[in-house]
């Protein structure tokens, strides 16, 4: 069964979801933050550089009406459209997407349909800026709600890399330092990385990168995400002392010198407000509770519970575990919760739950809202581009390097 948002609001203690996640997303447009449903632990972007907007007819419009405008819309456009819908999304949307899959997926499908006038992506804004920057020059890329930001993604910003950059250039004194970016982060640090002989990864093809990046060079500098960055390394056998995690705002990054002279993976402090609340405790409680429950987490999660689970891997090696698994099977997921949800619904012969009792949606993947899907649909229609995303030709030569690199890092085979 498919969960409603209200559904999923879960009052327990040390729920730190907002509780006025029921709310619309327009209604936190304007505000400061990631919106309903976010981690207290996020870090509130200042200034707010992607209002979102919503017409008020659009707010109003019963729920029924936004769907037949969804539908006639695609009808119209045909093959001039393409919608793209991450895996997070909610139902009434992802149901509309001509493709559904994880970001690496997602960046391959773009490349798949030249021929379409517009990209629709139902995502967040990093994603629109890799369809836009891997697009044709006459497509138009549409994110339906520009406040639809990643928390992640902000917690890396150009200026501090290029700080931190700076400071390993001077202390290393060499050209070893290979940076890689996940591509949860700016179009202007995927340009970072193109302009400097790094790479972009994924979660589904993080291992395969690294492994490049070491052909490349001595050590790998990985931003924005420290725990993608630590799992990935860990499996590949980089031991945890030589993979120290880097402060851009304190003298020598704060990492001792010894350290960092021995360092082969150089962390970046960022982390997924929602993969970060999974825990040990919450894996042996589940094993507790359904004695031969199989157990798999994303590894944005912490260590410690990539560690503690059966399997770990992206939101597309989750999906493939689940379809692999015995009728019967008992499946603990530690991810999000529309992906866990819509895996229960199309697996009903198993069980399968959210690791965290505590269910917090990524809250700027709800961000895209139907209503939101008909209206730039509508523009489109109407011959109007709305929230289009353009990154700069600037940015994108660069940019598009490092992500060329990281389509041609095909993920292992699972």
């Amino acid at each position: 069964m498919t969960l409603s948002i209200n559904d999923l609001i879960v009052t327990a203690p040390g729920d730190t979801c907002d509780a006025e996640l029921a709310k619309q997303p327009w209604e936190f447009d304007r505000f400061p933050g990631y919106g309903p449903g976010a981690s207290e632990t996020d870090v509130i972007p200042a200034p707010v550089t992607r209002p979102g907007q919503l017409p008020a007819a659009y707010q109003r419009m019963p729920e029924a009406e936004l769907h037949a405008r969804i539908r006639a819309a695609k009808q119209t456009l045909g093959d001039r459209l393409v919608i793209l819908g991450h895996f997070y999304q909610r139902d009434e949307v992802v149901q509309y997407a001509d493709f559904v899959g994880d970001s690496f997926q997602l960046a391959n499908a773009a490349l798949t349909r030249p021929d379409a006038e517009a990209i629709v992506f139902c995502g967040v804004h990093f994603m629109a800026e890799t369809a836009d920057i891997l697009a044709r020059p006459e497509q138009r890329v549409i994110l339906p709600n520009l406040a639809a930001g990643c928390s992640m993604a902000d917690m890396a910003d150009e200026e501090s890399v290029e700080a931190a950059w700076e400071a390993l250039t001077e202390f290393y004194g060499d050209d070893e330092t290979v940076p890689v970016t996940y591509m949860n982060s700016s179009a202007a640090l995927k340009a970072f990385c193109g302009r400097h002989g790094g790479i972009v990864c994924t979660s589904s093809n993080a291992s395969t990168v690294l492994e490049w990046a070491f052909e490349q060079g001595r050590r790998v500098l990985f931003f924005p995400d420290q725990h993608l960055g630590r799992n990935t390394g860990k499996a590949m056998g980089v031991p945890l002392e030589q993979m120290p995690m880097i402060n851009p705002r304190r003298p020598g990054l704060g990492v001792d010198e010894d350290v960092l002279r021995d360092a082969r993976v150089l962390l970046w402090p960022g982390f997924c407000s929602v993969h970060k609340r999974f825990t040990v405790a919450q894996i042996e409680q589940a094993r507790a509770q359904h004695p031969g429950v199989r157990v798999i987490v994303h590894p944005e999660s912490p260590m410690t519970v990539v560690d503690a689970a059966d399997a770990a891997g992206s939101t597309d090696a989750i999906r493939k575990f689940v379809a692999a698994a015995p009728s019967g099977s008992v499946i603990a997921i530690g991810t999000e919760i529309n992906l866990v949800n819509r895996l229960a619904a199309e697996h009903p012969d198993k069980t399968v739950f959210c690791l965290d009792p505590v269910v917090c949606p990524c809250s700027t993947m709800y961000r895209i809202h139907p209503g939101y899907l008909a209206w730039v649909l509508d523009g489109l229609v109407e011959g109007e581009v709305r929230n289009e995303i353009v990154v700069t030709d600037e940015v994108a030569v660069h940019a598009k390097v490092a992500l060329e690199r990281m389509l041609a890092a095909l993920p292992k085979a699972d």
